[in-house]
């Protein structure tokens, strides 16, 4: 084989290998990882760098929040400001990653260094839990803590205020001591029967 035909089989070899895309953790400013997800596709596809970065992912659960006594379904991100990027760092994409508007750097990073990839066990965990995630149903996140006063919005005790003796989180239920008559009776309520008195 020729010196020639070496080399071209050593630079086709190298795009090859360059081209292996692997997951990257981005740490993006918090609360921003939605635009800074945008913000990153824009860029790629602006520069047309299509072929090195293939997903971008922002792990999200979601969670049932009370408003105005009415539940609510909320998303919001599992790992709060880092965004996973499947890419292949090569040439100025790392540099076109970090210098766009909320992006903080690469996770793992040495200074002045290159990102470290994701191993793949970490990410099989990661995109896993985003499965389960999706499939399940939300959890319904309620704060409320012994000793609280709140308002019965639903049933026979509605409009009576009582205040909070124990949270069961598990059956979602709360045991309220309201007064009727001049006598504190036990109620044992729904998360979604009171509201916070304000």
């Amino acid at each position: 084989m020729s010196e020639q035909t070496k080399s071209e089989q050593t630079k086709s070899e190298q795009t090859k290998t360059d081209t292996v895309k692997k997951w990257y953790v981005v740490r993006a400013i918090s609360g921003q990882e939605k635009k800074v997800k945008q913000y990153i596709e824009v860029e790629i596809n602006r520069l047309g760098l299509g072929n090195y970065v293939s997903q971008i992912l922002i792990p999200t659960e979601k969670i049932y929040q009370i408003r105005n006594g009415k539940k609510v379904s909320k998303e919001r991100p599992f790992y709060s400001g880092y965004i996973l990027v499947e890419a292949s760092l090569v040439g100025e994409v790392p540099h076109v990653i970090k210098n766009i508007t909320g992006v903080i750097g690469f996770l793992g990073e040495t200074k002045g260094g290159m990102p470290v990839p994701m191993r793949l066990s970490e990410v099989n965990r990661i995109l896993g839990t985003v499965d389960d995630l999706e499939g399940s149903d939300a959890q319904l996140n309620i704060p409320f803590i012994a000793g609280e006063t709140v308002k019965v919005i639903n049933g026979p005790f509605n409009g009576f205020t009582g205040t909070i003796e124990k949270v069961n989180e598990e059956k979602k239920k709360l045991e309220v001591m309201v007064k009727i008559f001049g006598r504190k009776t036990p109620l044992e309520l729904g998360y979604l029967e009171v509201e916070k008195e304000s």
